[in-house]
Parts: structure tokens; sequence; C-alpha cells
């Protein structure tokens, strides 16, 4: 074999590992495909949606994020961020209560429309739901935008930090859908 197609092969080969290795880091650190699994969070992201997670984001009120079912061993779960931590949630007739203020939450709109029973989400106060009358530090509540079938923090309690996978930023399939989640 010629020197110049050794060099030219090992070149390759630099090249590929260097792409692998870059991936790599990049999957692990700041961003990742997640495929969506379930309906609680239609119609903002339906099932075998495919989404792409920011693993850096700081993480704000009504974000959507993947995190690590709390129930279920090595699954993920989907849901928007209601509470953070020193938030007091409270839900009265259907309307969203963060510390004492009203909150319109638009992603429900749908839903609402489409409800013949009435009232989307049951009148419920954090410390109901927890025993806490605050959202712990290092904690967040949560719940899934089809709130008559979404197992959330009403369910299964607060979830840690930790246990945050990342937020939501691309929707990457359908491709009708495709662009930034403007969930």
């Amino acid at each position: 074999m010629k020197e110049s197609t050794k060099k030219e092969i090992i070149s390759w080969v630099k090249s590929l590992v260097f792409a692998i290795i870059l991936a790599f880091v990049c999957r692990q650190f700041f961003f990742s495909p997640i495929t969506v699994f379930g309906e609680s969070m239609s119609p903002s992201f339906q099932d075998h949606d495919k989404v792409i997670i920011s693993k850096t984001s700081k993480i704000q009120r009504f974000d959507v994020i993947v995190f690590d079912a709390p129930d279920i061993e090595n699954e993920h779960y989907i849901k928007r961020v209601i509470g953070l931590p020193g938030d007091s949630i409270e839900m009265k007739d259907d309307v969203l209560y963060i510390n004492g203020e009203a909150f319109n939450e638009p992603y429900l709109s749908e839903n609402r429309k489409d409800n013949p029973f009435g009232n989307l989400t049951g009148d419920f106060s954090l410390q109901e739901k927890t025993g806490k009358t605050k959202v712990p530090e290092n904690m967040l509540f949560v719940m899934g935008d089809n709130r008559l079938n979404s197992k959330d923090s009403r369910t299964f309690g607060l979830i840690s930090y930790d246990a945050v996978i990342g937020e939501v930023k691309f929707r990457i399939y359908p491709f009708d859908a495709f662009g930034p989640a403007n969930s």
C-alpha cells in the first residue's frame, strides 16, 4: 500500500473517531433526542413525537421537561413545570393559582373546548397532593397538558431537579410540526 494511501486512511479514521467522540460528548452533556410516549401532553406533544432536549437550560415555570419517572424504573416522563421551589400551588374552579396569583394556561385551550365534562383539572392544593405548603428547594411540581389523562405530580408527588434530563427545545418529528417546540 502506498504511503499516501495510508496517510489518507489514517486521516479519515482520525476524523471519524473525533466526530464520534464529539457526538457522544454533545449527547451526554448538551442535548439529546427523545421520543414522546403517551398522551399526557396532548395536544402540545403527541405519542411518538420526536424532540430534542437541552441539558443545559435553566428550568423556568411552564417549561416542558423530560425527567426520570419516579414510579417506573428506566422510564422517562414529559410534563410541564407548574411549581418552582418556594411556590404555593392551588387549582380552584379550573384556574391555576401560584403564590395566590391566577395564571392563564393557554396551552390548555384546545383541551378545554374538546372537554364535555367541564373542568379539566379538579380542585386541589399543593398541601393536599404532597403534604407541603410550598415546593421545597431542589424540587418541582409538574403536570401534563392533558389533565384528564396524565400521571403527574398530583399522583406521584414532587420531582427532584436531579431527575430532570432536560428541557424540550425542538421538535424533529412529525415533519409538519418540525421546528422550535412552542409549548
